[in-house]
C-alpha cells in the first residue's frame, strides 16, 4: 500500500496500538449496560426529562409563531 493511502492506524504496530487505545475513534459500545440498576435508572430519568424539556422549548418556540402570525 502506498504510504500517501495509509490511514493513521495503519502506520506500523506501535502508532497503530497507539491509534486504536489513545487517539482512535471513541465507542461507546455498553456504555449503559456496564453500571448498576441504579445509575443506569438514573440515566434514563436524565435523558427523559431532557427529552421533555426540549419538547416544551419546541412547543414554546411553535406557540410564539403561531402568536406573531395573529398579531
Amino acid at each position: 500500500m502506498a504510504e500517501e493511502n495509509k490511514t493513521p492506524d495503519q502506520g506500523g504496530r506501535i502508532l497503530g496500538w497507539v491509534y486504536r487505545t489513545l487517539a482512535g475513534p471513541a465507542t461507546v459500545d455498553n456504555a449503559i449496560h456496564g453500571c448498576s440498576n441504579e445509575a443506569r435508572d438514573l440515566w434514563k430519568r436524565d435523558l427523559e426529562k431532557r427529552k421533555q424539556w426540549s419538547r416544551e422549548q419546541r412547543e414554546r418556540k411553535r406557540a410564539e409563531r403561531e402568536a406573531r402570525r395573529g398579531l
